[in-house]
């Protein structure tokens, strides 16, 4: 055990094998996203009324639809836990990687740990609407850690960068991305208004019509802002055709999202129908945390250098 604990605290990671790991944690928190989505939309937030157990003197969950889904989303969410603390643990042995970038796998962990006792907390609450939407504002905020951790593993594993993008674009993109925040936090006032609060007994937040009409409009004014700077990077894709390629995907993915959201409305919301919307937004919002990534470093594999 002398020799052996040494050896293991001098242990060093190849970049290329942290990248690998980032990403899979940065993966895992964006399905955790639609599994506690789709534990909201089947009204099975109460399936298992204890934790970690099941029921009360019972770990595993009874043979009910209900359960097993939420039951289902706790071992997704053990996983996930796993993952983003393996990712914090790779990130201290990995070359080059800087101390912020190990402190953002850190938090990226014990953000995500900081879940269970908060989803206890909502359970043993009957699902407080307000617990509910804090627990997704966390879990879009550690998704939005682990996909910077994953972004900056995939620039130190692949090249040298040049922080060369205009200041304003830099800006820009980061108010952008809060734009982003904003519209999914009100398509969540949507659905806590709508038909699928997470259960019959679970109290209603704010009113249907009123919250689609204001997330239609911070749907419009994101919309009309992300063309702006996809119209900026198609004007210079030959100088930046990376950044332009990945926006582009970005973009494919918001149209997407917008589409499924007027056939759910039109279709009076069936909740496959919402979760896919869901999880389309959670994608978006992975997306655009990584375009502010990238435009303030952009990887040189991505974008051309300079000179």
């Amino acid at each position: 055990m002398a020799t052996v604990l040494p050896k293991l605290r001098s242990l060093e990671l190849a970049p290329a094998r942290f990248r690998t790991i980032a990403t899979a944690a940065a993966c895992g928190l964006l399905v955790i996203v639609a599994t506690g989505a789709t534990v909201r939309l089947t009204d099975s937030g109460l399936g298992c009324e204890h934790w970690p157990g099941c029921t009360k003197g019972n770990p595993l969950p009874a043979k009910d639809y209900h359960a097993f889904v939420e039951y289902g989303n706790r071992v997704i969410s053990a996983c996930t836990i796993a993952l983003t603390l393996l990712s914090w643990l790779a990130a201290r042995r990995t070359l080059g990687l800087s101390r912020t970038v190990r402190w953002l796998a850190a938090a990226a962990f014990l953000g995500t740990l900081a879940q269970a006792p908060l989803g206890a907390i909502t359970v043993y609450s009957h699902l407080n609407p307000w617990l509910v939407m804090t627990h997704l504002f966390l879990s879009l905020v550690v998704l939005a850690i682990g996909v910077v951790v994953a972004v900056e593993a995939w620039r130190l594993a692949t090249a040298d960068v040049e922080p060369y993008l205009p200041l304003w674009a830099r800006r820009a993109v980061l108010a952008l991305a809060a734009l982003n925040l904003a519209l999914l936090l009100s398509g969540a006032f949507v659905t806590a208004a709508g038909p699928h609060p997470g259960g019959v007994a679970v109290r209603r937040l704010w009113s249907f019509e009123p919250a689609v009409w204001l997330h239609v409009r911070v749907s419009a004014a994101f919309a009309l802002s992300f063309l702006v700077a996809f119209t900026y990077l198609w004007r210079n894709r030959s100088r930046w055709s990376g950044l332009y390629r990945a926006t582009l995907v970005v973009f494919a993915l918001l149209l997407t999202q917008m589409a499924i959201g007027e056939l759910q409305y039109r279709t009076k919301l069936p909740w496959w129908l919402v979760l896919a919307h869901v999880v389309a937004g959670t994608a978006v919002w992975a997306g655009m945390v990584a375009l502010a990534a990238l435009f303030r470093r952009p990887i040189a594999a991505v974008a051309p250098r300079r000179g």
